[in-house]
């Protein structure tokens, strides 16, 4: 009876010890019971993320962080330590993303599912990412209404300028006497428009006149249209035939007889052959000269003396 009882209270003790160590690690947020897989996650800054804090997957929790610390390698990198207590099969490019699960800020940790078809081991590193703070956030919506802001006011600030520019004295003056000229262009242009006006009404019948001449030459046109099409037809044959003649051959021998003419003339003038001498020579002008001059004392002559050579005998 007094064994049985040491064996109980002995059972009791173990029980009581086992539950003191899982209640100690599930506070720190580890469950013994449960196999997990751990994975690594390497960051330039956390955002307040501490150990215990949760892991999920689509929104389920999966896991909690199991450790933080500074890379041994002293290059300022932060490497998270990830338990994974769920049996989903996690892609070799997930990447484990911070982010802020509430409005106080407090941190997660989000697995992004890849699609590689190979799977991550537990001690794999995973890729890492994090999600911009609320005031990131905050900035990154009002940047761009800043800069609309930005360059509003710098409209309004032109603007400004160019109404103090137009409104001053000068600048009056000037807006005024452009408005005055603009007007007055408009009463020419009233003016002008009055006279096309009166002109367009009292040459109307001109202009009719002149249309209707038109309209007759395109009938005109239309009914010879037959013979406007042998006239070029026959143009066309006459430049056919001009084209198939030999005009350079003739323009070759015309050439040619102009040089013939040319050689000749050329002989006359240096009195070769029976013209060229004649043409040359003074004796035959001088002998018809003198020949001239002794017919003319001959009829002079026969005028004084006509018995001398004519005798007339009636018996």
């Amino acid at each position: 009876m007094k064994k049985s009882r040491e064996v109980k209270v002995g059972f009791l003790f173990i029980i009581s010890v086992a539950l003191l160590i899982w209640g100690y690690n599930f506070l720190k947020g580890k469950n013994i019971l449960i196999k997990e897989r751990i994975y690594y996650a390497v960051y330039d800054e956390i955002d307040g993320l501490t150990k215990a804090n949760s892991i999920s997957i689509h929104g389920l929790k999966v896991g909690q962080v199991k450790d933080v610390y500074f890379d041994e390698s002293n290059t300022g990198k932060i490497i998270v330590v990830l338990s994974i207590e769920d049996n989903f099969p996690i892609p070799k490019n997930s990447i484990a993303r911070i982010f802020s699960s509430g409005l106080m800020g407090s941190k997660e940790v989000s697995i992004n599912i890849g699609n590689a078809q190979e799977l991550a081991l537990s001690g794999d590193t995973l890729f890492s990412d994090i999600e911009g703070t609320l005031r990131d956030e905050v900035n990154r919506q009002v940047e761009p209404l800043k800069r609309k802001a930005e360059n509003l006011m710098s409209s309004l600030d032109s603007m400004v300028t160019i109404f103090q520019t137009i409104f001053n004295t000068s600048a009056r003056d000037n807006l005024a006497s452009s408005f005055e000229s603009i007007e007055k262009t408009f009463r020419t242009l009233q003016h002008s428009t009055s006279k096309m006006d009166t002109l367009i009404t009292y040459e109307a019948s001109r202009l009719s006149m002149i249309i209707e001449h038109v309209e007759s030459i395109s009938h005109n046109l239309d009914d010879n249209e037959e013979n406007i099409s042998n006239i070029l037809s026959n143009f066309s044959s006459v430049s056919d035939s001009l084209a198939k003649a030999d005009i350079a051959n003739t323009f070759t021998n015309v050439g040619k007889s102009m040089q013939d003419l040319q050689l000749i003339i050329e002989k006359l003038n240096n009195g070769e052959g029976s013209i060229g001498k004649i043409l040359q020579s003074d004796s035959l002008y001088l002998q018809l000269e003198n020949s001239a001059s002794s017919l003319n004392k001959l009829l002079e002559d026969i005028k004084k003396n006509p018995k001398r050579y004519v005798k007339f005998s009636i018996f």
